[in-house]
């Protein structure tokens, strides 16, 4: 068996009192995967921050090659062979791609000027070798995707000839097709014996990619097992510390009468001639490919961008969604695919997260009354189990799953009929996730009426009642649950023909 290159022992860590690392132990060999799980506030955070130098730990050792190294900045770290790509990736948009992968380390000439030829070609070599050929080393960052800027930070760290590489949630803003490429060249980089420490909520990458995994919980070490020894259910049991049976808790439920009628709606390029029919009780799960029309639509049922045409009825009346306000005001909701942007105001408190979208419930005149407020916030923080230190608690220092259900508290405080829900459970953790669908399954036995878009298709095909697939702006497929497999729901998201939901 290889030994670690790195080794972190009974690593601890705390701020203003709290301990978040509790003596944990981790450690990383050449040539490999090793994922590191956890819920959101479990410590994955704080533990990479600890190895790239950007914490100092408060006990324990970091080792390397058999003697202890003390890390005071990122800078020592990188010198001793580890790199990091975080999810917000830290380039210099105004700087050329070749100018960010050798910053701070440019090679050059005897005289001491800067070697720009050498600057371009050794990086032309880094990113090919990353089967990256797309790039022009000349181009300013800011022209390139997200995926392409991703393969820069990649390209830097391997300029520094990393030995160890940090992946922090490095799927979580990639379509597909970008996923598909990045796990190959976590292949790539494995294969020439460099160590890869991968942290992801995501099962299917954690069991295509990973030869070792680590799971925390609360801040302290649960167990390090090869990836071949456990099931996505053992994993789940382990970083929650109770047993879920089912990721995806679908509720049976009668489902009743038509609530929302949509024919031939039509805005723009992305929502075209759109027919279909959502029942109360009922999940309708809308799958699509990045661009399909899906957040689109959502959109247009909510009158952010009313309809141009076509026919809308809410419980068999033609209505015509002019606005947020008024969709609200008709009893629909909507709970959209980016939270920190569109859904909360995160410097602000939990409890005026809440009421925002029924403030007038809350207020008398220009008014807030405070134990209104209060006692509407309370009451939803109970009912969907936000774990926060109290409702005057920032929104912004929650976890991604607890941002989430308060989010999802200011749409139900509005009594929705209809609850459209864009990317529920991005970005949360597996324990977040089981919840939300939990509060879905709990929101349907209520009789609310879902309309639930996701990238996801195990979420899709697991809490859906019915699926509709969506592709270049037009439904491709309506399929029953019985009958929505990955084979079928995949190939309605590639095609271009047009047929009406019933």
């Amino acid at each position: 068996m290889t030994e670690p290159f790195v080794v972190l022992k009974d690593i601890s860590k705390s701020f203003v009192g709290v301990k978040v690392l509790k003596d944990v132990s981790f450690d990383v060999r050449p040539g490999e995967v090793h994922a590191l799980l956890g819920e959101n506030g479990a410590g994955k955070s704080t533990l990479i921050k600890v190895l790239s130098g950007l914490y100092q730990p408060d006990g324990g050792k970091i080792i390397i090659g058999g003697e202890e190294k003390k890390f005071a900045s990122t800078r020592d770290a990188t010198a001793n062979g580890i790199a990091t790509v975080y999810q917000e990736l830290l380039l210099f948009p105004e700087l050329s791609v070749a100018e960010n992968v050798f910053l701070g380390h440019y090679p050059r000439t005897s005289s001491g000027i800067i070697d720009w030829t050498t600057v371009r070609s050794r990086t032309r070599e880094l990113l090919d070798s990353l089967d990256t050929y797309d790039l022009d080393v000349d181009s300013k960052v800011l022209t390139l995707s997200v995926a392409q800027r991703q393969r820069v930070e990649i390209a830097k760290a391997l300029s520094r000839d990393a030995k160890i590489l940090i992946m922090d949630e490095p799927t979580a803003s990639l379509v597909e097709s970008d996923v598909q490429r990045l796990m190959s060249i976590v292949r790539q980089l494995r294969e020439r014996g460099v160590g890869i420490i991968y942290v992801s909520h995501r099962m299917p990458e954690i069991f295509a990619l990973a030869d070792r995994v680590t799971v925390l919980r609360d801040g302290a070490f649960v167990a390090t097992k090869d990836i071949h020894e456990v099931t996505e259910k053992d994993l789940v049991s382990l970083m929650v510390g109770r047993s879920i049976e089912s990721l995806f808790p679908k509720v049976e439920v009668p489902i009743g009468e038509t609530v929302l009628a949509v024919k031939n709606l039509n805005h723009g390029r992305h929502v075209q001639d759109i027919s279909f029919e959502l029942r109360k009780g009922e999940i309708l799960g809308v799958a699509g490919l990045v661009g399909s029309g899906r957040t689109e639509l959502a959109l247009t049922l909510f009158g952010m961008t009313p309809a141009t045409s076509g026919e809308i009825k809410l419980n068999g009346k033609p209505v015509r969604i002019a606005s947020p306000i008024h969709a609200r005001d008709l009893g629909i909701a909507y709970v959209p695919e980016d939270r920190g942007l569109q859904g909360l105001v995160k410097p602000m408190a939990i409890r005026q997260n809440i009421t925002m979208a029924t403030i007038d419930k809350v207020s008398k005149g220009i008014f807030i009354k405070a134990a209104e407020e209060m006692k509407h916030a309370v009451a939803a923080v109970k009912r969907l189990g936000v774990r926060c230190r109290d409702v005057n608690q920032p929104v912004g220092q929650l976890s991604g799953g607890n941002q989430q259900k308060v989010v999802i508290a200011k749409w139900l405080e509005t009594a929705p009929q209809v609850l459209i829900l864009d990317e529920p459970t991005r970005g949360v953790d597996v324990g977040a996730k089981s919840e939300i669908h939990s509060i879905m399954g709990e929101l349907v036995r209520q009789g609310v009426a879902i309309l639930m878009i996701s990238s996801e298709l195990p979420e899709v095909l697991g809490m859906s009642d019915r699926v509709l697939v969506m592709s270049a702006g037009r439904i491709t497929d309506v399929i029953a649950r019985a009958e929505a497999t990955p084979e079928r729901v995949g190939a309605a998201m590639t095609a271009h023909k047009s047929a009406e939901a019933a």
